[in-house]
């Protein structure tokens, strides 16, 4: 069980203090409430630039890493879907330095063509690199907008087109910042052997005078019911044809994400799996296969991927891919496939919360659905799932006029 506190600064700023005696490290997590969902259609990819950007200086503080390095600390930080998370560790005793560091960049970024063109060029040349350079790097470019007509989740974090990083400008970015990086936008937590009294001064100092921002209304188009299935086919320079499906699902804070969650791991997840056991070792059509959820907040995707075995018809590969998760909507999972499943889940999660700075980043995702308690709530509802609850929830989801397929093929064959 994960204690913690909680106090909120009156700019509307939140915070979450996890106290860890057993480490000399402090762990501070930020979410910002800002991703890739909320991005304009013709102006995608700013939330990924912004968390470049968030490096490049702030008004007081010219680079960001030498001091953070001084008190020796690292930092990373990440964008998706919906949120952007920016994290670092450091010696409990220099906490101070992290807030010093992280309040000055929420209360104003140096702004600059120089710095703003210096990020557009790393972005973009990512962009290159990872996802139209590299072998099935654009898959998610192809899958994403076939299985969402709607929803802002049809573009990647990286963005929808390259050109609208490279037409960036300099108010573009400066308006984003002003709308996205407030204190009411923001959560903050700090694991550690820290007290809350102590946190909460420190809060009180280096956050308490940053201005509240406009409160940040979402209002998203939501995603239609797929009433029929999609499929697009491409051939690329890759050395292997590979299948990606796409169904649509739950959102991460609904209570059927653990069900369906379970469900990719049955059909998926290693070597034990149902699609491994039967495409891969036996049937041979197959030479990898894997299943995963999205776990986006808003209705997300459960994904199978496959690369096609050499020599064989992509349409044989995925006809049996097919009839294999058919199966699965036709009979429920035995007691005993479902508790192995279960037992993996909660032990990835229970394992994922030994650090001070994975507790911190996963209470800061569930504070940011709301619901901070479903850190502790997590393995509790994987138990509760039934094999009935996998059978119907396959049968709702699995459906053939759910799916989305990509089959990306190689030129060779």
């Amino acid at each position: 069980m994960i204690q913690y506190a909680h106090f909120q600064l009156a700019n509307g700023l939140p915070f979450y203090v996890i106290h860890d005696p057993t480490t000399p490290i402090a762990a501070v997590n930020i979410i910002y409430n800002i991703g890739a969902r909320d991005e304009q259609a013709d102006k995608t990819g700013f939330a990924h630039l912004f968390e470049h950007l968030m490096f490049g200086g702030s008004i007081n503080i010219p680079k960001y890493d030498e001091p953070l390095q001084r008190a020796g600390g690292d930092n990373n930080a990440f964008t998706n879907n919906d949120i952007t998370n920016y994290y670092l560790s450091l010696p409990a005793k220099h906490l101070e330095t992290a807030f010093w560091l992280e309040s000055d960049r929420m209360l104003d970024l140096a702004f600059s063509e120089k710095s703003l063109e210096v990020q557009r060029q790393v972005v973009t040349e990512e962009f290159r690199q990872n996802y139209l350079n590299q072998p099935y790097g654009d898959v998610w470019l192809l899958l994403k907008p076939l299985a969402y007509k709607t929803h802002p989740y049809q573009w990647n974090t990286i963005g929808k087109e390259i050109r609208h990083i490279e037409e960036a400008s300099l108010d573009d970015v400066r308006a984003f910042y002003q709308r996205f990086y407030n204190p009411n936008n923001a959560i903050v937590v700090v694991a550690g052997d820290l007290q809350s009294a102590e946190v909460k001064q420190m809060a009180e100092k280096w956050f308490g005078s940053i201005p509240r921002g406009a409160d940040n209304k979402r209002s998203l188009p939501q995603e239609a019911r797929q009433q029929e299935a999609r499929e697009l086919r491409v051939s690329r320079s890759v050395p292997q044809s590979a299948i990606y499906k796409a169904w649509h699902m739950c959102g991460r804070a609904d209570d059927d994400f653990y069900t369906t969650d379970l469900i990719s791991d049955m059909l998926g997840s290693g070597q034990s799996s149902r699609l491994y056991k039967t495409l891969v070792r036996q049937q041979q059509l197959f030479s990898e296969i894997n299943a995963f959820v999205t776990g986006d907040i808003d209705p997300g995707l459960l994904i199978v991927t496959g690369k096609i075995s050499p020599g064989v018809d992509p349409d044989l590969a995925n006809n049996a891919l097919e009839a294999a998760i058919a199966k699965l909507r036709q009979k429920a999972p035995t007691a005993a496939e479902l508790r192995k499943v279960k037992n993996k889940a909660i032990a990835t999660h229970t394992f994922g919360e030994l650090s001070a700075l994975n507790k911190a980043m996963n209470l800061a995702y569930f504070a940011h659905l709301g619901r901070p308690e479903m850190i502790n709530e997590v393995p509790e509802q994987y138990e509760a799932v039934k094999p009935a609850n996998i059978l119907d929830k396959a049968r709702e989801v699995l459906r053939p006029d759910n799916c989305s397929t990509l089959f990306y093929l190689s030129e060779k064959n």
